[in-house]
């Protein structure tokens, strides 16, 4: 019997999907089986994990999202040489969309392994694929398609954390002001939600969670899944900004079983830049979420795993290994280990500053805090590049931008392109000789004042948006004195045992790389090439170290 479809079903987009070639299919048929499907049935639904990969050998499927019980919205809807997936495929997270045949169909199924075999083989058909799957994903996100809904206060701390771990993640989401939504009110009340109980995530699947910690985000949506059972690694990659990405491409596109550990999302300090113009080969720049999420799909492509909202909280030396305690009590083994974990913001030093940290002040100018200063005046404290490109970025919304900075100018500190737009803006005034002197408001910032410290005047700005971009200390707190660390805390290293590796720590087997390296240079491409080189200094040392376990096995047999 045909299905019958609710009268509410009905299509958001008409893009076609992409299509494979006859001699594409024909070279996929050794991956995969042939099976019938008939109309109705699903092949997977929405929140299910490990989901195969389908291509429509005759006949026609349908991506759809289920809207309450009644009724559901297409995504798209595949025809011969057409497929399913999207970009979670790559690793173990619950699929987004569900997926039946709308009439007697014939697909070939080809599992997850060789979906992944097929990916390091098939070349033309892997790049056909992934760039369906990332614009697919892409898609979800731009139309919160089978995602979760947040409702909660929008400028309030706790909402801008979940949102900022959604965005990072590539998550689908829509966000609802408890404040200026009346339907939401009313839902929340009617669920006796407390004001401190904010923001209330919904899932797809009926269920809610009240100001839900990343962690218990990450396990609801299966950020962790990739963790499964295998607990044995060559490479363990602590800390997933642009050296932690990197090292984790080179090292799982090299043949080393790689897993990247990351407390939060993808991108690391790099990820919250608006536009990266100087990274080479982006002549129009890039975004450093942009540049995140391309990394960790290049790497995840070759095979790495990633464990998100998973700190690291200690490591030990453990019978020629290394064992890393995961945040949540769960451990795993690594024969070399790549410390990457960046660099943490610096503060103000300023009455009311924790206050209004997040109630206000930003470290980061995504889209997500251009949002909240469109017609208003803003405050960028900085003089580096990353205050520079906040500055431009949000001068394109708000109404004015005041850029604060301690010296006399930005030559010594800010590149020269960045400079000359500023200069150029007339939304842009930059304040030399400043520091900020106090912050007010009652809830969220509410005004800024600063002061010239030549002139000693004074001037005030009504605003709710502060952004504090004024360098970086270094993310070493949870390696409780292991690795041997300067005085300003950064990893020394260069203390190899004469293999000339700069990036050795002072344990055999443990690198590190980026930010968190004493002496490294700050910059975003110097951070990718440091997780590049890296690796070859990693797999000689695995080598060394197999070929001592080999000799002793030999001499005990």
């Amino acid at each position: 019997m045909a299905p019958v479809y609710s009268q509410a079903s009905r299509t958001k987009f008409t893009r076609t999907s992409a299509r494979l070639t006859s001699a594409m299919m024909k070279r996929l048929q050794g991956y995969g089986s042939t099976e019938p499907v008939h109309p109705g049935a699903h092949l997977f639904q929405q929140g299910e994990r490990l989901v195969d990969f389908f291509v429509v050998v005759e006949g026609g499927l349908e991506l759809y999202e289920r809207k309450g019980r009644t009724s559901c919205e297409v995504a798209s809807n595949l025809a011969r040489l057409q497929f399913t997936g999207e970009l979670d495929l790559l690793n173990d997270r619950p699929t987004l969309l569900n997926c039946r045949a709308v009439r007697n169909t014939q697909v070939l199924r080809i599992s997850r392994d060789s979906v992944r075999k097929l990916m390091r083989t098939e070349l033309d058909i892997a790049e056909l694929v992934l760039t369906e799957w990332i614009i697919r994903r892409a898609r979800l996100v731009n139309d919160r398609q089978g995602g979760i809904i947040v409702v909660g206060d929008s400028h309030a701390a706790e909402t801008m954390r979940i949102q900022r771990f959604l965005i990072g993640n590539g998550h689908p989401h829509q966000l609802i002001d408890s404040n200026l939504n009346l339907e939401a009110e009313v839902l929340l009340r009617a669920l006796d939600v407390e004001s401190d109980q904010l923001p209330v995530v919904f899932f797809s699947d009926g269920t809610t969670l009240r100001k839900p910690a990343n962690t218990v985000l990450a396990n609801k949506l299966g950020f962790d899944q990739d963790l499964g059972e295998h607990t044995d690694y060559d490479l363990a990659v602590v800390g997933a900004g642009p050296a932690g990405l990197a090292a984790a491409v080179y090292g799982a596109s090299e043949g080393l079983t790689t897993l990247v550990i990351e407390g939060t999302a993808p991108g690391g300090q790099a990820g919250t830049s608006s536009k990266i113009e100087n990274y080479l080969g982006f002549p129009t720049g890039v975004s450093g979420q942009e540049l995140a999420q391309n990394a960790t799909v290049q790497a995840q492509k070759f095979g790495a795993r990633f464990a998100i909202s998973r700190d690291v909280v200690d490591i030990q030396p453990a019978d020629g290994r290394y064992s890393l305690a995961l945040e949540g009590g769960k451990t795993i083994f690594a024969r070399a280990i790549v410390v990457a974990t960046g660099a943490r913001y610096r503060h103000l030093d300023v009455p009311n500053y924790r206050k209004f940290e997040y109630q206000g002040v930003h470290y980061a100018a995504t889209a997500m805090e251009a949002a909240r200063c469109v017609g208003k005046e803003v405050v960028v404290v900085g003089g580096g590049n990353s205050a520079g490109q906040a500055a431009l970025f949000l001068a394109l919304s708000a109404s004015h931008v005041h850029l604060l900075i301690r010296g006399a100018g930005l030559k010594a500190t800010m590149s020269a392109y960045l400079i000359q737009r500023i200069a150029s803006s007339n939304r842009i005034t930059l304040h030399a000789y400043s520091e900020v002197v106090s912050l007010e408001g009652d809830t969220h910032l509410r005004s800024v004042t600063w002061c010239n410290r030549q002139t000693h005047k004074a001037r005030s700005c009504q605003t709710g948006n502060m952004f504090v971009m004024i360098g970086a200390l270094p993310n070493t707190e949870w390696l409780h004195g292991r690795l041997e660390l300067d005085l300003n805390g950064f990893v020394v290293t260069a203390l190899s045992d004469g293999d000339g590796c700069v990036f050795q720590t002072s344990l055999p087997g443990i690198y590190a790389v980026g930010d968190v390296r004493a002496g490294s240079v700050k910059r975003v491409a110097n951070a990718v090439g440091e997780g590049s080189v890296v690796v070859s200094y990693v797999h000689r040392y695995i080598a060394a170290q197999k070929t001592q376990e080999l000799e002793a096995q030999a001499i005990l047999a």
